[in-house]
Formats: C-alpha cells, sequence, structure tokens
C-alpha cells in the first residue's frame, strides 16, 4: 500500500511497526476493529479505482501503454507523506483529520464524475482529470496518516495481530471493490454514475467517522519519543545495521513483479479479452490471491520460519512463475494463437495472473516482516521513522516501475521487455546472498 509512529506508507501492500506503548483499555478489541475496517476499506479505493479500473479505461479508450504507466506518476503524493505528517500528527485529532480527509476524497470524486478520462484518439488524461487525480492521492495519502496514528494509539501490543490482519484484509478488499468489481460494472454504470457512487461511499464513511464512539474516546496521545528532526537525522538513519542493505533491496526486489503486473492484463486485454472479464480475474481473483500469499506467509512467519530462507524461497518460485508467464506472452504473440472461450491458452493466461499476484504477496509479507526486524536494531526514538524511510523508499521502487513499464514495452516490444523484467526479477535473489548477519 510517514513519521505515522508505527505504520506501513505502502498503498499496495501494508504491514505494521512495533507500536510504542499500550494504550488504555477503553473500548473492546471489536469495537476498535469495526471502525478500523470499515476506514481501511474506503482507504483502498483510490488505489483500486487507479492499479485496476484507470489503466484498463484508458487502454480501452486508445491510449498507449506509455501514456498509461504514466498516470502512476500521479501516486506521488504517497512519496511525500513525511512533509504533512509531524502536522497530522500535532495539530488537531486524528477524527478531525480523518473526517475532513474522506470528506475531501468524497468532493473530489464528485468533481471528477463530471470530467471524462479521455475521449477515443487523445493523446493522454485531460489536465483537469490529472490534477484532480493528483488531490485524491493527496487526500488519501493524508487520510492514510491519520487512520495509522489512530490505529497506533487505539490498539494495545497484545491486539496489533488482529489488527494487522483486519488492516490488510480490509484494505485490499477496497482496491477489490474499486479495481475489479467497478470495472465490471462499466457497461451498467457510465463514469459520472461510477464517481458519484465512490463520492456517497466517501461521505457516508466521513459521517460514520465522525460520530463513531472509538474514535470519540481515543486516549490522549502518548509523549513524542522522536528525535528532532536535524542535519543529521540521515546520518543516523543509515547507520543503523543492515540499513544500506535493506534500502537497496526494497528499491529492486518488486521492480520485475511491478512491471509484468501493470503490462500483462493491458497485453491480454489487447489480445481480446473482455473489460469486465479481465477486472473480475485482475481485480476480485487477483486481489484474493494476494491477500492468500499473504497470510500464507504471515502463517509460516508464525511458525518461527527465519524471513531471509522463506523470502529466498519465494523469490525462486516468483521467478519460475514470471518465466511461465513470458512464455505464454510469446504464444499470444505467435500466429494463430486465440483467447476464445474454454481455450487453453486463456486459462493459462488468467491465471498467470492470479499465481503471481500470490507470489507477490509472500514475498511482500515476507519483506515487510525483514523491514520491521531492521528499524527494531534502531535506537527506540528513531525505529517508527527509520521504518517510515524503508516503507517509502519500498513505495517509490514499485512506482518507479510501474510509471515507466509502458514506455519499455513501447520502445523494446513486449517480447524483450518481459526479458527485462524476467532478469529484474533474478536480481533481488543474488542480492540476497550479501544481507548482513544482523538481519539473519
Amino acid at each position: 500500500m510517514p513519521p505515522r509512529p508505527a505504520l506501513n506508507p505502502d498503498p499496495a501492500t501494508r504491514a505494521w511497526a512495533p507500536a510504542p506503548a499500550p494504550a488504555p483499555r477503553l473500548l473492546t478489541m471489536r469495537g476498535k476493529l469495526l471502525p478500523l475496517a470499515g476506514l481501511y476499506l474506503v482507504q483502498g479505493l483510490p488505489y483500486g479505482l487507479q492499479s485496476g479500473l484507470l489503466p484498463v479505461l484508458l487502454r480501452a479508450r486508445g491510449l498507449s501503454l506509455t501514456r498509461v504507466g504514466l498516470a502512476k506518476a500521479l501516486y506521488a503524493p504517497w512519496l511525500f507523506k513525511l512533509v504533512w505528517a509531524p502536522l497530522v500528527d500535532t495539530r488537531g485529532s486524528p477524527r478531525a483529520w480523518l473526517t475532513l480527509s474522506t470528506a475531501a476524497l468524497g468532493l473530489v470524486c464528485g468533481l471528477l464524475a463530471s470530467h471524462p478520462p479521455a475521449t477515443a484518439g487523445q493523446a493522454g488524461l485531460p489536465a483537469t482529470v490529472a490534477g484532480l487525480l493528483l488531490l485524491l492521492n493527496l487526500a488519501a495519502a493524508v487520510q492514510d496518516v491519520a487512520l495509522d496514528m489512530l490505529a497506533v494509539r487505539l490498539l494495545e501490543p497484545a491486539e496489533l495481530g488482529p489488527g494487522n490482519t483486519v488492516q490488510v484484509v480490509a484494505y485490499k478488499l477496497g482496491a477489490v471493490l474499486a479495481g475489479g468489481g467497478l470495472l465490471a460494472l462499466v457497461p451498467t454504470l457510465s463514469w459520472p454514475l461510477l464517481f458519484l457512487l465512490l463520492a456517497a461511499t466517501y461521505w457516508l464513511a466521513a459521517a460514520l467517522t465522525w460520530v463513531a464512539p472509538a474514535l470519540r474516546q481515543l486516549p490522549p496521545p502518548l509523549p513524542s519519543e522522536h528525535p528532532r528532526h536535524t542535519l543529521h537525522l540521515g546520518q543516523d538513519l543509515l547507520a543503523v545495521p543492515g540499513t544500506l542493505w535493506t534500502v537497496g533491496f526494497v528499491l529492486t526486489y518488486k521492480l520485475g513483479e511491478q512491471g509484468t503486473s501493470a503490462l500483462f492484463p493491458l497485453l491480454l486485454l489487447d489480445c481480446g479479452i473482455s473489460t469486465p472479464e479481465l477486472g473480475l480475474w485482475n481485480g476480485v481473483g487477483a486481489v484474493a490471491c494476494s491477500i492468500a500469499g499473504s497470510s500464507l506467509g504471515g502463517a509460516l512467519l508464525a511458525r518461527h520460519r527465519q524471513p531471509l530462507p522463506l523470502l529466498k524461497s519465494a523469490l525462486q518460485f516468483r521467478l519460475g512463475g514470471l518465466a511461465c508467464q513470458t512464455a505464454l506472452l510469446f504464444h499470444l504473440d505467435s500466429p494463430g494463437a486465440s483467447l476464445a472461450p474454454s481455450t487453453v491458452l486463456r486459462g493459462a493466461a488468467l491465471l498467470s495472473l492470479c499465481l503471481q499476484h500470490f507470489l507477490g504477496g509472500l514475498v511482500t509479507t515476507t519483506t515487510f516482516t525483514l523491514m520491521m526486524r531492521c528499524s527494531q536494531l534502531a535506537p527506540s526514538a528513531l525505529q517508527a521513522t527509520h521504518y517510515s524511510l524503508l516503507a517509502t523508499l519500498e513505495l517509490l521502487g514499485k512506482l518507479l516501475m510501474g510509471t515507466l513499464a509502458g514506455a519499455l514495452a513501447d520502445s523494446l516490444g513486449p517480447r524483450l521487455c518481459f526479458f527485462v523484467f524476467l532478469a529484474l526479477s533474478a536480481t533481488p535473489m543474488l542480492y540476497l546472498g550479501l544481507a548482513p548477519n544482523t538481519l539473519a
């Protein structure tokens, strides 16, 4: 999927760092998890909208792969959460920030309802639509900081396990609803109706946020452990054992996977798979498999599996899955290949989508566990900031390839482009052999 004291900022895959101290027990665990589940669900909507719904709609309207990929640059506000996170942390309450940011998301969706994304043959997104999508990401990033700060203050250490499960599942369900569910409704609902539906959902969530008992009874903020921001803060963060290696890994471990996940669905669309069917498989099916992969990773780690050996095995399986997907791509390009219903090639292509998301979920969960382990080596006053740094760089690596994948395919061609993705997916396996002993 910032100085949000203990949580990960990524919009696609999310995990929590250790909370600073237990909060007073003011509510039952269910009373805390239900509002958190609802808020994380609506927080996943913008990610699903821009990762699942928007690329397919833009490609169906004739935009090039380069233009479709460049639309991911609108995720940029998520990379600058450290800029406004101190403001959210020190001014006002999480309840007020959540209500305002959620209502702002509804307002932006209402404005988007009156602006179609593109017309056939248009060179790219209209400037107004691009600006509104940028504002959508800005409001979602502010909401993310406030929501994670709320969870840190609200949940006790014993509740972090159930809370983390609720966070991941609810967030990805929101992404499914916006990316796959709405895409399946495209033949029935127009662009304006889709965004009016999203706007109504956000405004309802904002109203419920304001009256939720869990937020009205929020315990007072804990004294800050964060160090003052100085010119030496960056040096202190990088001096933590294992940090430089972990920075290199999180920047590169998703490059190949992100490129294939951005391009392969669009290539299937070009080969004749319908938009609703693609939305079902690449939205609902793929995210369900991603949740299953993340759950498997969590279960294996809970059985005291060490992150590094598990990560090595997961990366090997992922490389094998990508090799199979590349072979399928060659078959799709061959004369006489058909993706007609009930053909083996069609089934294999759609199943490969789900397999890659399953393996991606497994790899991501294990990687975030490794990031937590690295952050726990930092002094207590630096742990939250250290984890936020790693999570932001992890997001940067994914956005970089997601943005450039279309341009690579247009310039190199799909076949050569997928060979590049294979090489990028093999690199983290080699880099894993350089892991410092402090992370073992």
